[in-house]
């Protein structure tokens, strides 16, 4: 459900409330997560280019780098996926256009909830394709998701404001 209100300056946002999800902790933090997934993705669908790959603030941070860094969190902290150069993920290759990093992310966010739909038991670890690898439990990873996506929705929300004044998630 979408409702709109007034902005400062006149104009009108639509704003999304938090989900209603089931009663199970499962449900709710699952229901939580899938909701910022779907807010900071909207946020880079439709930005325009260059504007969507221009440093916004003096880090130097992006809304498509934003995504493209979410992309590495969510397939290193669900999928195992090693990365090491974690400051690289925060720019997206030059040849990668928005749809294309927002398609990566959802293909990622749907292999990371298939993954998540076997896990009956959140305190069990993740399950992780190297063996020797330490895994995090379900709970603290869907925990860790939700701080994480977030914080970078935030970052969002401001980034998409700068560039072409949308607001709203």
């Amino acid at each position: 459900m979408s409702t709109t209100t007034p902005t400062p300056g006149g104009g009108r946002r639509g704003d999304t409330p938090p989900p209603r999800t089931g009663g199970s902790e499962a449900e709710v933090l699952r229901g939580f997560l899938d909701h910022l997934r779907e807010s900071v993705s909207a946020k880079v669908e439709g930005a325009p280019e260059p504007e969507v790959r221009t440093a916004g603030v003096p880090s130097g941070t992006n809304l498509l780098g934003l995504l493209n860094h979410l992309t590495y969190v969510e397939r290193a902290t669900f999928l195992g996926e090693r990365v090491t150069d974690w400051q690289g993920t925060f720019r997206a290759a030059p040849g990668d256009g928005v749809a294309d990093v927002v398609a990566r992310y959802r293909t990622t966010v749907a292999r990371a909830n298939d993954m998540l739909d076997g896990c009956a038991d959140l305190g069990a670890p993740l399950p992780r394709p190297r063996p020797n690898s330490p895994a995090p439990s379900v709970r603290w990873a869907l925990t860790h998701m939700i701080e994480e996506t977030g914080r970078h929705a935030g970052h969002a929300d401001i980034l998409r404001e700068l560039i072409d004044g949308s607001t709203g998630r």
